[in-house]
Parts: structure tokens; C-alpha cells; sequence
């Protein structure tokens, strides 16, 4: 299944690529980093190409993505399962299938609308019955009942969010190679 272009993710993979500091963050396993870096130079660019939550959505699932593989985290992406539209999976769907406790499932709403939300995470909460294994990307700092992360330039919590899953997925041993040790 081919991808559509997008403006937002072609910004930001091209200012990845270009850049001198962020390969030798990524060595150096300082992911937070890589995403400050990436905030400070791409938010407000990327938060005028569209609609401020699907911007903000759109650059946390690429930052995730690119991250997710260079920190060889096992994640799937973009699913459809049940019925419901799964943005991120850590490991994968077979585990979620088999062992809901050793997996995690990542919502990117793309919106800060809390009916919204609410109902994208009733949905997921079908599908992932340990609900504190369903996490959620926030475009403003909204109350929620679930862990979330914030992707702003003033609140920025997001950058916490590739250790956070590296614990769990070394808690957890989803990450049978224990990559990041923390």
C-alpha cells in the first residue's frame, strides 16, 4: 500500500536529513534531544501548513515512526483491527492479539477536541482492555484519564515518550534485544 505524498512529512524527513546534529543524537541514544531539536526548528513551519491538530498529529506520528526504528523498537503502524484505526502498536498486533498486558497502543487523535477524543479512546479501549496500556499524543494539555504527551512548543512532553515506551517495552520484554536500557 503506497503512502500519499504529504507536505508535513516530506518537511519533516528533510530537515532529518539535513541535519548535521541529529544522526549523532540518534548514536548517542539521546532521543529527547533529537525531538527538541526537531520541535524547535520544524513547530511552527509545520503547524502552518494544516490545521493545528492535524499538524501537530501528522509530525508526531512521523517523529514517532522515524524514532520507533532507529531506537529498533519493534512498533507497527497505521492498522485498521476490529474496526478501529490504530495509530502506533508496540510490539505489534499479533501480541495485542495474544497478550494485552505486554502491549502498548499509541493514539494520535489529531484533534483537541475532547468528545473527540473521548470516543476515538472508547474505541480503543474495546480492543486494548488494560487501559493503562493506551497512551495518547496531545496537540494542548487536555485532562484526560489516560498517560499522555503533549507536542508543543511551550509544554512539551512528547520528548519523554521513546524512554517511556523503552521501559515498558523492557518491563514488559517485548524488546527481547533490550536495546535501551534504562
Amino acid at each position: 500500500m503506497q503512502e500519499e505524498p504529504n507536505p508535513i512529512k516530506d518537511y519533516l524527513f528533510e530537515y532529518i536529513e539535513n541535519s548535521s546534529t541529529i544522526p549523532e543524537l540518534i548514536v548517542k541514544k539521546k532521543f529527547d534531544e533529537v525531538i527538541n531539536e526537531i520541535i524547535q526548528n520544524c513547530y511552527d513551519k509545520i503547524v502552518s501548513m494544516d490545521t493545528k491538530d492535524v499538524a501537530i498529529g501528522i509530525l508526531a506520528t512521523g517523529v514517532l515512526h522515524y524514532l520507533l526504528t532507529n531506537s529498533l523498537l519493534n512498533s507497527q503502524r497505521k492498522l485498521e483491527h476490529n474496526g478501529a484505526e490504530l495509530d502506533i502498536v508496540i510490539p505489534d498486533i499479533k501480541t495485542l492479539e495474544k497478550d494485552q498486558k505486554r502491549s502498548l497502543v499509541i493514539c494520535i487523535p489529531k484533534s483537541s477536541d475532547e468528545e473527540i477524543i473521548s470516543k476515538k479512546i472508547s474505541q480503543l479501549e474495546k480492543i486494548q482492555t488494560v487501559k493503562e496500556n493506551i497512551w495518547v499524543v496531545l496537540s494542548e494539555d487536555i485532562k484526560i484519564d489516560k498517560k499522555s504527551f503533549v507536542l508543543s512548543k511551550e509544554k512539551n512532553t512528547f520528548s519523554k515518550i521513546i524512554f517511556e515506551i523503552a521501559q515498558f517495552s523492557n518491563v514488559n520484554s517485548t524488546n527481547k534485544f533490550k536495546i535501551l536500557r534504562i
